[in-house]
């Protein structure tokens, strides 16, 4: 019964902890990073922001429900993508399945940004631990929203969301 009212206490702690980790990030300013691209050719995030808002995924490739996400997230960046909407797709892949990054991104025909972070330096600013994960950014570079997971009809919240970030 002790050992029951441990493990219980320690599943609250994390879940809370876990909580509290994820609001935190509402509300702050982004925190910035530089990361290569798929060409090799540094991005920084501070000069990503300003024109419109700015959706970060954090994915992998062996990652089931992140590639169900990124194929939702593609149909919303091309719908919104002249109106000042930025989508930086971050590869979390480690050195062992990096190289699936590049082939999976053209087989698909994907245009958004897709960036390398193979040591998880941004995923760690952004306490992304898990894939995937989703922060949005209003034009001035603010965090508006966080999700971690990803289940059919997320992006329909994401949109929306997106959609009142291009009327301000």
């Amino acid at each position: 019964m002790r050992s029951l009212l441990v493990l219980l206490s320690i599943a609250l702690f994390s879940v809370l902890i876990f909580a509290q980790g994820e609001e935190d990030l509402k509300g702050r300013k982004a925190p910035n990073f530089k990361l290569t691209d798929l060409n090799g050719k540094y991005v920084e995030l501070n000069k990503e922001t300003g024109s419109g808002p700015v959706l970060i995924s954090f994915w992998a490739t062996w990652c089931k429900p992140c590639l169900e996400e990124m194929a939702e997230f593609n149909k919303i960046y091309s719908q919104y993508k002249d109106k000042g909407f930025k989508l930086l797709a971050i590869s979390t892949d480690t050195e062992k399945t990096v190289a699936k990054v590049k082939p999976y991104i053209k087989s698909k025909g994907y245009d958004f940004t897709v960036l390398f972070d193979t040591n998880s330096d941004a995923a760690r600013k952004y306490y992304a631990q898990q894939m995937p994960y989703t922060v949005m950014l209003d034009k001035n570079g603010n965090i508006v929203y966080s999700h971690l997971g990803y289940m059919k009809g997320d992006e329909i919240k994401v949109e929306k969301l997106l959609l009142e970030l291009l009327e301000k």
